[in-house]
């Protein structure tokens, strides 16, 4: 198995434990990824609400590197995977705008042709070949952890470019989480928003989207969350010291990135994965951890 790997902005800053743990994850599975480095930004729907055709020519770029190595393009962030999603759709759903872009691109060497899929990380290892590859080679089973999904909005919605069989009522990840031996908890807040969108214009509303979705998690046994988005992540792990303020209560639930919680169930130790990096200490994840066998 051999991808592009658009790394997004927010795993090289804010969340580095993310990269980290990706190539991690990667390497205990035997998964190749190739780090498209000269990728740019996927806008993060901001650039669209501003310049559609900006943002999507700025993301047809990046497919053309990855169609130009031969590779299937794989993301490690939700909103990354929906945006990109989404400028595909607007390219190919136009014959006339895909020309418009291609113009424009071969200015600077590149050509999109549509021949390069875009999968997040969590639907590679959803794939019976991804799937085989855990079961092959868990070194540490999840026994006796509760871990509550996080899938986050734009890996969900809209639900014609998801790629969760049942984007209202996704499995995708619990599925994964009982292949890595864990107990996976559902609870309603598990495809809600996490509030980030909104973080910087209603700082409070944001907070307290994210405080329900920590509630509701805990409320049904979760010992820990794990999203695949790392915006999500900084809403629910940076931002939890404010929101038990806001909410006048003390939570305090680890939140692991989807590639940390594969890579534990794989052999690597929290150290190796940087879960000290977090805000919201990991403690009681690693206090569930059996030996590695």
């Amino acid at each position: 198995m051999k991808f592009a790997l658009f790394t997004g902005c927010v795993s090289q800053g804010a969340t580095r434990e993310l990269m980290v743990s990706t190539k991690k994850a990667a390497e205990g599975l035997g998964i190749d990824f190739v780090e498209m480095k000269s990728a740019a930004c996927c806008g993060a729907g901001v650039v669209g609400e501003k310049s559609s055709i900006l943002a999507d020519t700025l993301n047809a770029r990046s497919f053309a590197i990855a169609e130009k190595q031969g590779l299937d393009l794989v993301t490690i962030c939700s909103t990354c995977q929906g945006v990109l999603k989404k400028s595909e759709c607007n390219i190919k759903s136009d014959p006339e705008y895909k020309k418009k872009i291609n113009h424009i691109l071969s200015e600077g060497g590149h050509q999109y042709d549509g021949t390069s899929r875009i999968k997040h990380f969590a639907n590679i290892l959803a794939t019976d070949e991804g799937i085989a590859r855990l079961k092959e080679r868990i070194k540490r089973p999840l026994t006796g952890l509760k871990v509550a999904a996080f899938y986050g909005c734009y890996v969900l919605r809209p639900s014609g470019l998801s790629d969760f069989e049942n984007p209202d009522n996704p499995t995708g990840l619990e599925e994964i989480f009982e292949v890595l031996g864990a107990t996976p908890v559902y609870y309603p807040s598990r495809t809600k928003c996490c509030g980030f969108p909104i973080v910087m214009m209603n700082k409070t509303a944001s907070l307290e989207m994210a405080g329900n979705a920590l509630v509701d998690a805990i409320e049904s046994g979760a010992d820990c969350v794990v999203t695949g988005c790392p915006l999500c992540h900084l809403n629910l792990d940076s931002y939890q010291p404010e929101i038990d303020q806001l909410m006048k209560k003390k939570y305090s639930v680890p939140v692991l990135h989807l590639p940390q919680l594969v890579a534990l169930a794989l052999g690597y130790s929290p150290k190796e994965l940087d879960m000290d990096k977090h805000i919201v200490s990991t403690l009681q994840v690693k206090r569930k951890l059996h030996p590695v066998s």
